[in-house]
């Protein structure tokens, strides 16, 4: 059977038995779990096990573990994590700053890992604007496009080492952004010139990894009518500007940034050119619907699956996990709390 080219959530911690018929007849290329998914580590690896046998390939398994505001997994069953504008604030200085996001990413790769996720949607590599919405906020590495661009790499690298592949979001920059785009639809008025100094750079720095998410923000420079998701415009930005040739998935495709019926939504995004679709909520009537608009994965779409695959490590780098968590928490100590700032809203898509 053919792999399609999506990834869906699902309803609960664990399958029920219309998701493992539908799961079997559709063949995502993944699934993507969130907080109404775990539980603890024995249900969490007991669902990735019986995801993988709905399928006839290997699966992406994603999830939002940033740390701060997105992070699925929590105490008490997983170790917490801060935002990652925190690491600048407890470090002595950047070389210091890169080791502790890298160990960070590293510890987190290794708690994903023993539960069979494969994927984690992060690094974030938006770079925040005065006056823009704080939906990315504390999420960003720093302030600057280099600062991002270093720790974000830090990240990507952490992850792989652990096993895990990183997606670098919001391409090509969410970080100007004046609303939520949970919510609504962002409209930047950002000359091409300053975007591809400050929002570009960071992706550009790190176009070599194997996985990036699209950001559902309309940028009048590139394209007035739509998107990045939908815009074929954008998309060829992504690919020559920033040079950017690993495999594209949109952001969820049920948030409010975007319009018309879910079909219109899957169809305009694979005809902008991203390689794969993302529906998050697990609504099988949805996913249904967004089945219907989408393709085999082949061509080149196929061929970046594959090779984001490979990048996967069967034996992570070696690690002592308890030194390296000794250190990780002695650092972060220093700024005393861990905990980013409250936030009552548990965003539901993949942000």
């Amino acid at each position: 059977m053919a792999t399609r080219a999506c990834i869906f959530g699902l309803s609960g911690l664990e399958l029920t038995t219309e998701e493992k018929d539908f799961f079997a007849d559709a063949q995502p290329a993944g699934f993507i779990l969130f907080r109404r998914n775990v539980e603890t580590p024995e249900q969490v690896k007991a669902l990735t096990d019986a995801l993988r046998v709905t399928v006839k390939h290997e699966p992406m398994i994603l999830i939002d573990q940033e740390g701060g505001r997105v992070r699925r997994l929590r105490p008490p069953h997983w170790p917490d994590y801060p935002p990652a504008a925190q690491f600048a604030a407890v470090a002595n200085d950047r070389d210091e700053e890169r080791s502790l996001v890298r160990m960070g990413a590293r510890l987190m790769a290794n708690d994903l890992f023993a539960l069979g996720i494969n994927v984690d949607c992060a690094p974030v590599l938006d770079v925040p604007q005065p006056g823009a919405h704080d939906i990315i906020g504390d999420r960003a590495y720093g302030l600057t496009p280099e600062d991002v661009a270093v720790m974000g790499r830090a990240a990507c690298e952490g992850l792989l080492a652990g096993g895990v592949l990183p997606v670098i979001k919001h391409i090509p920059g969410h970080g100007r952004a004046g609303a939520d785009s949970h919510a609504a639809l962002p409209i930047v008025e950002t000359p091409l010139e300053e975007l591809v100094k400050v929002d570009f750079l960071p992706f550009q720095a790190n176009a070599d990894m194997p996985l990036a998410m699209t950001a559902h923000v309309l940028y009048t420079a590139i394209d007035k009518k739509h998107p990045a998701t939908t815009s074929k415009k954008c998309i060829r930005v992504i690919r020559d500007t920033i040079g950017f040739d690993g495999l594209i998935m949109c952001d969820d495709l049920s948030m409010n940034a975007l319009s018309g019926e879910l079909k219109t939504r899957a169809k305009a995004s694979i005809k902008a050119g991203c390689d794969m679709l993302l529906h998050c909520n697990g609504e099988l009537d949805q996913m249904r619907e967004v089945l219907d608009e989408t393709p085999k994965l082949k061509g080149r779409a196929h061929d970046r699956f594959i090779a984001a695959m490979k990048r996967l490590l069967r034996t992570p780098e070696p690690l002592d996990v308890a030194e390296a968590r000794k250190r990780f928490d002695a650092a972060l100590s220093r700024a005393g709390k861990t905990e980013s700032r409250a936030d009552p809203t548990e965003f539901q898509a993949a942000t």
